[in-house]
């Protein structure tokens, strides 16, 4: 008779994110949406649109955390090394110093003073969002403006990865899911460098995000019932953001139009424009959207674009 003996530690691991690959969520009868991860399993409050549990569910605790001891081990690539983390600060742009090297990654659990576009603030109860700047050194010749819409081509693929459901890219810098926007992308140039800032949010509840801003926003939480532990987007985000970002260093944004094109949330949509109502006809090949109004074609450069639900 043979002796079993017990699988190896990795394959063992292995398995289980095979496992958890094929795993399936579904709503019991305390309107908990049941969810298998590696080495966990948790049931998590359906935030879906219209449903309620009937009765009060048990209390659950769910582990995420994106410390480097979490989230170092999930990297595949140079971005993210090294990772700077505090649970509370400013801003993460600001845990960046010149010395790191390129692809250096700061995130927090908890952003006092986070920033969006035209100097809207960005906030996100602690522990529920990815809150992220990354340190670039983009070549002279690239305009950089355009990482705007490379981080958010890469968050759009990322947030696909995680929810099985299409991501589009909403000119200039939003990312939205079902209509709702669910991430925001800011570049801004700082000591000679560039810091590409992400905001995704992740666990929110409807309660928890805002109800006044002009693009409906959203999470991965309310698009689909299903809690995630954030650690794994992130280091898909960080992988995916390398990937675009290479390509974008040899090729411009040629390189990397055909994801942003397929995913042009506005295109096709009737806008407004500084006022004017028209049409979104396409983000072009060197980060424009085109729009016609009264029949006539334009290049908006910048500024802000909204569009009609």
């Amino acid at each position: 008779m043979l002796d079993r003996q017990p699988p190896h530690p990795r394959l063992a691991t292995a398995a289980l994110r095979r496992f958890a690959a094929l795993a399936l969520a579904r709503t019991n009868q305390y309107g908990l949406r049941t969810i298998t991860t590696p080495g966990l399993v948790a049931a998590v409050p359906d935030e879906r649109a219209g449903h309620r549990p009937s009765i009060s569910p048990p209390a659950v605790r769910m582990i995420d955390a994106l410390t480097p001891e979490t989230v170092e081990p999930l990297l595949r690539g140079r971005f993210g090394r090294p990772l700077v983390y505090e649970q509370t600060c400013e801003s993460t742009q600001r845990l960046l110093g010149a010395d790191l090297p390129e692809g250096a990654a700061a995130v927090c659990d908890e952003q006092t003073g986070g920033r969006g576009r035209l100097g809207r603030s960005w906030e996100a109860p602690t522990g529920t969002a990815i809150l992220c700047s990354v340190l670039l050194e983009p070549p002279a010749e690239r305009v950089v403006a355009e990482l705007t819409l490379v981080g958010g081509l890469a968050v759009a693929e990322a947030v696909e990865e995680a929810t099985n459901l299409a991501a589009q890219i909403k000119w200039p810098n939003d990312v939205l899911v079902n209509r709702r926007k669910v991430a925001g992308v800011l570049a801004e140039v700082a000591d000679g460098a560039v810091v590409l800032g992400i905001g995704l949010n992740v666990n929110q509840t409807r309660e928890q995000l805002p109800g006044d801003a002009k693009v409906a926003a959203g999470s991965l939480l309310t698009t689909d019932g299903i809690r995630r532990e954030r650690a794994p987007i992130l280091g898909d985000l960080l992988f995916r953001l390398e990937q675009a970002y290479d390509r974008w260093r040899e090729g411009g944004l040629d390189s990397v139009y055909d994801g942003l094109g397929a995913r042009d949330f506005l295109r096709g949509r009737r806008v407004l424009v500084d006022g004017e109502v028209g049409l979104g006809i396409a983000v072009d090949r060197q980060g424009r959207l085109e729009v016609e109004i009264g029949g006539e074609r334009r290049l908006v450069e910048s500024g802000e674009v909204l569009f009609e639900r």
